[in-house]
């Protein structure tokens, strides 16, 4: 028979082990739900940090808690995700008068997380009907961690009550009330041994280096090559083209520093007049030229 439990109910428990499974419905910004456990001795409070069973520390020294983890399970029509924490009563140190099962949500609010429930399973009957379930219901939706109910001594049994009490300040919170020890000095509330380390082997990075650029050469300005050290030497300037009547101009140097080519060889030129004109070229007399013979016709009369 399955026990529908309600807020600060409890109900005995026969099994010498069980299963507490967190299930609640995934969707769209709807955070990821943690199981955690805290062992707690006859005063209330945690004989060692070890007494706290969560994702960084899913299992007791003593091999009697456990976390189990996640799983999807779909019944019916309905999708879900569990994470679960299994106890071996029987086993338990009797200095352990009660066992806490918390649910946390990594800094997001309970009133975002739809139908939370908790189910206590007989461990050893595996698949059967629960024992007992509670739906957690935060009070105000602001908490980031509930404690869903407690598995507590009675008498040479056990029981479990639903308590659904929630905590604002997250699953450091909530075990720093409970003797978890906390490290503030990094400015924050937070559990020394909740928080994960560096990966094993990870090794530090170097400092920081500063690059050491080469000098930059002195770059030629307008072709003339860098100028060494003392005073720069006086550059003579070539001379002005002098007009030559019609003779043709020497070929004027490259200034600038630039390299000079040999000039090409002229084709012989013509006479040239004196304004540059081509002469006009003069034949020469026939050798064998004659006057014609003067008539008497030619002579005066």
């Amino acid at each position: 028979m399955t026990h529908a439990m309600l807020k600060g109910s409890n109900v005995p428990l026969d099994a010498t082990a069980v299963r507490a499974v967190l299930r609640w419905t995934p969707g769209r910004g709807v955070p990821d739900v943690d199981a955690s456990a805290l062992l707690l001795g006859l005063d209330g409070r945690v004989r060692s940090d070890e007494d706290f069973v969560f994702y960084n520390q899913p299992r007791h020294p003593s091999g009697k808690v456990w976390r189990l983890g996640k799983k999807r399970v779909n019944e019916g029509l309905a999708e879900g995700l569990t994470d679960t924490i299994q106890s071996d009563l029987v086993g338990v140190d009797n200095g352990v008068g009660r066992i806490l099962l918390v649910a946390s949500a990594d800094g997001v609010t309970f009133d975002r997380v739809s139908a939370l429930r908790i189910l206590l399973y007989d461990a050893v009957l595996g698949d059967a009907e629960p024992v007992a379930y509670f739906d957690i219901k935060p009070q105000t939706g602001e908490e980031t961690a509930l404690v869903c109910g407690e598995l507590y001594r009675r008498g040479e049994g056990w029981k479990f009550r639903a308590l659904g009490e929630g905590y604002t300040n997250g699953l450091q919170g909530l075990a720093s009330d409970y003797g978890i020890s906390v490290d503030e000095s990094e400015g924050g509330d937070q559990s020394a041994s909740a928080l994960p380390g560096p990966p094993a082997g990870a090794q530090p990075l170097p400092p920081e280096q500063h690059t050491q650029l080469p000098p930059m050469p002195q770059q030629p300005s307008y072709g003339y090559p860098p100028a060494a050290a003392g005073p720069e030497p006086t550059r003579q300037q070539p001379p002005a083209a002098q007009p030559a009547y019609g003779y043709p101009q020497p070929t004027s140097q490259p200034a600038y520093g630039y390299p000079q080519t040999a000039p090409s060889q002229p084709a012989p030129a013509t006479a040239q007049s004196g304004y540059g004109y081509p002469q006009p070229v003069t034949p020469l007399p026939d050798p064998d030229f004659r006057l014609p013979p003067q008539g008497p016709q030619f002579i005066g009369r």
